[in-house]
């Protein structure tokens, strides 16, 4: 990947409908170029998914909490967990985690009561969970999945 890989992508992670014409014009490469250098970095794999992001209050999920899960550590049964919890739509994001815990999730709901359906009705009958810890969000002051690229 060279720097102008990175700047494609640095561009996409931002806007990911600007025209393949926009960002050759920006980084002095032709549309043939960007399109092709596109191409390559979702064939790839380095660019995983095309997608809009979503204002999550705009669409009755102004609810944001972290899960801390722990597991029964005698349990065989981690696998059918990490299985099962990333199948729940609410759950955004699933962290194999060092420390106290076993499992770190972020979590979007309406409201508090999704959030205490969320856990009675889907999480904690999930297999192997032996307790969670919630914290809920306050405020969010910076929330992206654009990762910081260099210029190397």
């Amino acid at each position: 990947m060279d720097k102008s890989d990175k700047e494609i992508l640095r561009i996409l992670q931002a806007d990911n409908r600007v025209s393949s014409n926009s960002i050759g014009q920006e980084i002095g490469l032709s549309v043939s170029a960007v399109n092709e250098r596109v191409r390559r970095l979702n064939a790839s794999g380095v660019v995983r998914a095309n997608r809009a992001a979503l204002d999550p209050k705009a669409v009755g999920l102004g609810l944001c909490a972290f899960l801390f899960v722990d597991l029964d550590a005698r349990s065989d049964d981690e696998e059918r967990f990490v299985a099962r919890v990333t199948a729940i739509p609410e759950v955004l994001e699933v962290h194999h985690i060092t420390g106290r815990h076993s499992y770190l999730l972020k979590v979007r709901a309406a409201d508090t009561s999704g959030l205490q359906a969320l856990l009675a009705d889907k999480l904690k009958r999930l297999p192997g969970v032996m307790r969670t810890e919630s914290t809920v969000v306050l405020e969010t002051y910076k929330e992206t999945s654009e990762l910081p690229l260099s210029d190397d």
